[in-house]
C-alpha cells in the first residue's frame, strides 16, 4: 500500500523548504503588510476619535461662550431698556412740571389781565356813570 523509500523523506524535504521558503519571501511581508495596516488603521481611529473628542469639546466651549454672550447681550439690552424708560419718564415728568408751570404762569397774567381789565372796566363805568349822571342831573349836581 505505502511504499517508504529515498522519496518519502525527499519529498518532507521539498515541502519543508518550500514552506520556509513561501514563509521567508510571502507569508512574513504578507503579514507584516497586514500588521502594518492593522496598526495604521488603529492609530487613524485612535486619531480620529482624539479629533472627535477635541472637536467635541471645543463645540462645547463655543456652545458656552455663544450662551454666555447671548445672556449677556441680553443683560446690556435690559439694562439699556431699563435706561431708556428711566430717561423717558424722567423727560415726561420734567416736561410735565414745565407744563404745569406754564399753565400757572398762564394763569397768573390771566388773572393780571383780567384784574387790569376789570379796573380798566371800573374807571370805565365810573367815568360813563358820571357822564350818566351829568347829562341827567346837570354838572353842578353830579359832583
Amino acid at each position: 500500500m505505502f511504499d517508504f523509500n529515498a522519496t518519502l523523506p525527499l519529498m518532507a524535504l521539498q515541502f519543508l523548504l518550500l514552506a520556509a521558503l513561501l514563509n521567508a519571501i510571502f507569508y512574513k511581508p504578507m503579514t507584516k503588510a497586514l500588521d502594518d495596516r492593522d496598526n495604521y488603521i488603529r492609530d487613524n481611529q485612535l486619531g480620529a476619535s482624539d479629533r472627535l473628542a477635541q472637536a467635541q469639546k471645543l463645540t462645547k466651549d463655543y456652545e458656552q461662550q455663544l450662551a454666555d454672550a447671548r445672556r449677556q447681550s441680553q443683560s446690556i439690552v435690559a439694562n439699556a431698556q431699563a435706561e431708556a424708560q428711566k430717561i423717558t419718564a424722567q423727560q415726561i415728568a420734567e416736561a410735565q412740571q414745565e407744563a404745569q408751570a406754564e399753565r400757572e404762569q398762564a394763569a397768573k397774567e390771566i388773572e393780571q389781565q383780567k384784574q387790569q381789565a376789570l379796573s380798566a372796566l371800573e374807571q370805565e363805568v365810573d367815568g360813563l356813570s358820571r357822564q350818566i349822571l351829568e347829562k341827567l342831573l346837570g354838572p353842578s349836581l353830579a359832583r
